[in-house]
């Protein structure tokens, strides 16, 4: 083949492939890293939770909440039925099935959304119980992410009342240390813990309260560069710490870093990444268009990706509607949390199309290929990948489509 001909088959190739790409259409690139898909899992659907059952009774889980919601605007759809029924995610054969459906799906990593405060842990079951005792664990790999938020009384919240908190995400120097012993002792060492570079990948949710709690930066960061001690003295090669940032404040408490990228650089983190889209898009209508949040994230994006020192990982956001979370008999407005304008016109089409163009702007870069996905099951904030009655497995095919299923990729264990 002459070297001409050659030169115009390659230019239209590329011209095929841009053009693809614009159209929200499949595109085979040769990637020879491909991405590893991460997925927040929230863990509050299980009976049996020692302060729930203090709080809200025998057998209360967040389920309650997704049953109890309705339509509060005019074409809102509530409530959404999970099509496997109301699941205990702390039985080991129930946790198996959401393992099953994930892995092939094209899921490789499920970050838990993981809880401890100064007097103890909370909605640990579902990890504990179910993930970790399920027969098929090892098909899909698993992290924490520290949720060290403030926990409210707002499951549900009845406006004009003084939200309690319940449990301080500001923690003492002794709980930190806790924390670091029993995720090194109970999770990191486990076959099926999400590494990267061979080291045990651990996102805190909150750098404020992070500050807060050991009173100055530097502080924090000697706490952190303990905990990596800790974490090589225990036989690892480390530990990957990863920081949740955020420009919008949704949870009451919420606090976002002044300076983010100066923090993030100053305590040492290896990665930052997002929880959810409109931790930095404003959402302006009561059914703001899915696209709108997808273009105005997208922009942030490409600013993270200058604004930090190491890796920004990005993040896919199926949907928002938190209306569950509200007493159903208030009047329904964008009040502040949960009272909040939703995500419209998230199909699972335009699901799949956000996952394609992420995995394509991934592509044109050499840092590893990671992304987040919000969420497996925020059921009560309108962010779920698993099945319902009204889209079945859609959502996860999707995922399949763009990504392949489990057994295509490789061990996502080194991070490759």
């Amino acid at each position: 083949m002459n070297r001409s001909l050659t030169t115009s088959l390659i230019l239209s190739l590329v011209y095929i492939t841009r053009l693809n790409a614009e159209e929200g259409k499949p595109v085979q690139t040769g990637d020879t890293n491909p991405t590893t898909v991460a997925c927040y899992y929230f863990p509050d659907y299980h009976p049996g939770d020692t302060r729930n059952q203090k709080l809200k009774g025998e057998g209360w889980s967040e389920w309650e909440l997704v049953k109890a919601a309705r339509p509060r605007f005019e074409s809102h759809h509530q409530p959404n039925v999970p099509l496997w029924g109301y699941t205990d995610e702390s039985d080991p054969k129930q946790m198996a099935r959401k393992i099953d459906a994930a892995a092939s799906h094209g899921i490789d990593v499920f970050i838990f959304d993981w809880y401890w405060f100064d007097d103890g842990p909370f909605l640990e079951r579902g990890l504990d119980n179910g993930f970790l005792k399920a027969s098929n664990n090892d098909r899909i790999k698993f992290s924490l992410m520290w949720a060290n938020h403030d926990w409210r009384d707002i499951h549900p919240y009845k406006r004009g009342r003084k939200a309690k908190t319940l449990y301080k995400g500001v923690f003492e120097k002794k709980t930190f240390d806790q924390v670091c012993d029993h995720v090194i002792g109970r999770y990191f060492k486990h076959p099926s813990y999400w590494k990267i570079d061979g080291k045990p990948y651990f996102s805190i949710y909150d750098l404020t309260k992070l500050m807060q709690s050991f009173g100055t930066v530097e502080a924090a960061r000697d706490a952190l560069d303990e905990f990596r001690g800790k974490a090589t003295a225990a036989g690892l090669p480390g530990i990957h710490l990863n920081a949740v940032v955020w420009g919008h404040s949704i949870l009451p408490g919420e606090e976002k870093a002044a300076n983010p990228a100066d923090v993030v650089k100053r305590l040492g983190f290896d990665s930052v990444t997002s929880y959810v889209w409109i931790h930095h898009v404003a959402l302006p209508k009561m059914q703001t268009d899915y696209k709108h949040v997808q273009d105005k994230y997208f922009e942030y994006w490409a600013k993270a990706e200058k604004m930090f020192d190491v890796p920004y990982y990005p993040n896919v956001t199926m949907g928002w509607d938190s209306s569950p979370r509200t007493h159903q008999d208030d009047p329904y407005g964008n009040f502040g949390y949960p009272f909040m304008n939703t995500i419209a016109g998230n199909t699972p089409e335009r699901f799949e199309q956000a996952l394609l163009a992420t995995k394509q702007r991934l592509e044109e870069s050499p840092k590893p290929h990671i992304l987040t996905v919000n969420c497996w099951n925020e059921w009560t904030e309108g962010s779920y990948l698993e099945p319902d009655t009204r889209n079945k497995m859609a959502y996860l095919e999707a995922v399949k489509k763009v990504f392949g299923d489990a057994p295509d990729k490789p061990d996502v264990s080194d991070g490759k």
